[in-house]
């Protein structure tokens, strides 16, 4: 495996690691129409968009994040992946934190807007 290879690994790990405390200690929203309204009311803290998310609804999405100066990550994965990443069995997209819990997850991803 390269080096940049295991590097991005050990990082997807890492925001797995840091997805999952907020997963039970925090408080998130998931899916694109419920992410939306947090970030008009101004309630999201950061934004996670998997990769094979629409286009338009990503520009969208990025859009309402910038008008409420919410950070917006680019999850490494497809939404198969975030949702199981979530702990889910289910696709998630659109992941929305509202209340990051006992996780530093806002200040570790670039982006993010730490408040």
């Amino acid at each position: 495996m390269a080096p940049a290879q295991k590097k991005q690994k050990k990082n997807l790990e890492n925001i797995n690691g840091r997805l999952q405390l907020v997963m039970k200690s925090g408080k998130f929203v998931l899916g694109v129409k419920q992410s939306m309204k947090t970030l008009r009311n101004g309630k999201s803290k950061l934004i996670l968009i998997a990769n094979n998310t629409p286009p338009l609804k990503k520009s969208e999405i990025e859009y309402y994040a910038m008008l409420s100066k919410t950070g917006v990550h680019q999850y490494n994965g497809s939404n198969i992946d975030l949702g199981t990443a979530c702990g889910r069995y289910f696709r998630v997209g659109v992941l929305s934190i509202t209340d990051p819990g006992d996780s530093d997850i806002i200040r570790i991803i670039p982006g993010a807007s730490a408040e």
